[in-house]
């Protein structure tokens, strides 16, 4: 199906929510405004899924749809029925330059200058070396390797990295042999993976990680002290179910990458910088700086010594920052509008447990990934997911918030039993050395058990009173 003939339908709904809601919602339930942000919230969702526009185009017209029909600087004929409900503007454009943005921008200066300067070429070739050459001890050095870098890099530039790296090893492989197709997949698996470990690893911890404020507040290190520990579980299962259900033939590897470190003061100051910003996120809980505030740190220093210049710019992700807005102005929208609690309240949380609703929320949340993309199904479950939180008393008296925001950030990133379920899984695929039947038959052990991991460590958490 071509986008336009996608777009239509999906319009044609959205126009007769937005004109004619009487015929949809109920009379006297949903204000102007929330039929409003609900008609918009159910665009995105459309949008989202059907992939009928790039996802970030969907972001930008979920602020335009906002500002221009849900604020207080609507048109006049629009304004008729909103009275004192209007949103605020201002706050709707804060999303494109909120702190969790400013957050991965700093991620991707980081990202920009370890190319630049072969940081992570040269960083791998060290790694690497102490694993030396047979099958199964390289398979796990390359799976830690990336979930390493991908706590703190783009997992799509994780995977072209190390795939790239990767590319002469295969050559020297027997491509008919079942271990070729597991050191394949171990990149995907490990780079989805390893972006749980921490906050900027993947946006949809960063969406989880921007309402954990206030009595909630959760540092960086906090986030890494119960997600790294699930990461390093999966990987290692991972890697022995690789090896499991796709045995190699031969026994050794040649796993030579040719390169050096450079020298000079802009590639000390790149080393410098990345250690010292790695550091003060990890220790935010003794400085007391804000995580969000240490990334300007990079972007800073790499634009004043001339690191990262104008030519570089152009290589940021810039479609991932504006995706990631879109998501935090219909969250926003969600809650000033006071639609998420309404919606949540229509729930009859009295008939499920704390524990139910937490585990339904994350298989939900891991099946809607599977088949969308992993920012797409965190923005729209986590405003929900934060409602939840609020309304259920025996999850809001232990740290729910936390808790069932953390759920759906980590269950995400569950979501990848299908090439199209996420970057590095296409990657790989388009390597043409596995299929979609290697991603199925993998993810449906992975995934399933994943949930089981992360709601267990969660529960546990609690139970010490960690959150």
């Amino acid at each position: 199906m071509t986008p336009l003939k996608k777009v239509v339908p999906i319009a044609i709904i959205f126009l007769g929510l937005f004109g004619f809601p009487e015929m949809v919602f109920p009379e006297g339930v949903l204000s102007i405004l929330q039929q409003r942000v609900l008609a918009i919230f159910i665009l995105a969702t459309l949008m989202w899924v059907s992939d009928a526009v790039p996802a970030f185009a969907t972001s930008l017209l979920i602020i335009t749809l906002l500002v221009l029909t849900a604020s207080n600087s609507a048109p006049f004929p629009l304004r008729d029925g909103l009275g004192e409900d209007m949103l605020n503007y201002v706050s709707i454009f804060n999303s494109l330059a909120s702190p969790i943005i400013v957050l991965f921008l700093g991620g991707f200066f980081i990202a920009l200058a370890c190319a630049k300067y072969k940081v992570d070429i040269n960083l791998a070739r060290v790694l690497l070396k102490p694993f030396g050459q047979k099958y199964e001890i390289v398979m796990l050095g390359v799976m830690i390797i990336t979930a390493t870098f991908s706590m703190f890099m783009s997992n799509t530039a994780t995977s072209v990295l190390m795939l790239t790296i990767m590319t002469p090893l295969l050559a020297r492989m027997d491509s008919e042999d079942p271990g070729c197709r597991a050191m394949v997949l171990s990149i995907p698996i490990a780079a989805n993976l390893g972006g749980m470990g921490t906050p900027i690893g993947t946006p949809p911890n960063a969406i989880a990680f921007r309402y954990f404020v206030g009595e909630h507040a959760l540092s960086f290190g906090g986030w890494m002290l119960f997600a790294v520990p699930i990461t390093v579980a999966m990987i290692a299962f991972s890697w022995w179910l690789l090896q499991k259900m796709y045995p190699s033939n031969g026994g050794h590897l040649d796993v030579r990458i040719d390169g050096r470190f450079e020298r000079g003061l802009k590639p000390y100051i790149v080393y410098i910088t990345i250690v010292v910003t790695i550091l003060l996120w990890v220790f935010s809980d003794v400085h007391g700086i804000n995580a969000c505030a240490v990334g300007i740190i990079p972007v800073a220093v790499f634009s004043l010594c001339g690191i990262v210049d104008k030519h570089d710019l152009k290589h940021i992700s810039w479609d991932v920052l504006w995706l990631l807005a879109g998501g935090i102005a219909i969250g926003t929208a969600l809650a000033s509008s006071g639609l998420a609690g309404l919606l949540v309240s229509m729930v009859p949380f009295e008939q499920f447990d704390a524990v139910t609703i937490i585990l339904g929320i994350s298989v939900l949340c891991m099946i809607m990934a599977t088949f969308m993309s992993h920012t797409a199904t965190a923005n729209l479950l986590m405003p929900i997911a934060i409602s939840m939180s609020n309304s259920v008393v025996s999850i809001a008296e232990q740290g729910g918030l936390v808790v069932m925001g953390t759920a759906v950030a980590l269950a995400s990133s569950l979501g990848m039993g299908l090439p199209i379920s996420t970057p590095p899984n296409a990657l790989a695929h388009a390597t043409g050395l596995v299929d979609t039947r290697d991603f199925i038959k993998t993810a449906q052990i992975l995934s399933p058990l994943g949930v089981l991991l992360i709601f267990s460590v969660l529960m546990l958490m609690t139970w010490m009173g960690f959150f």
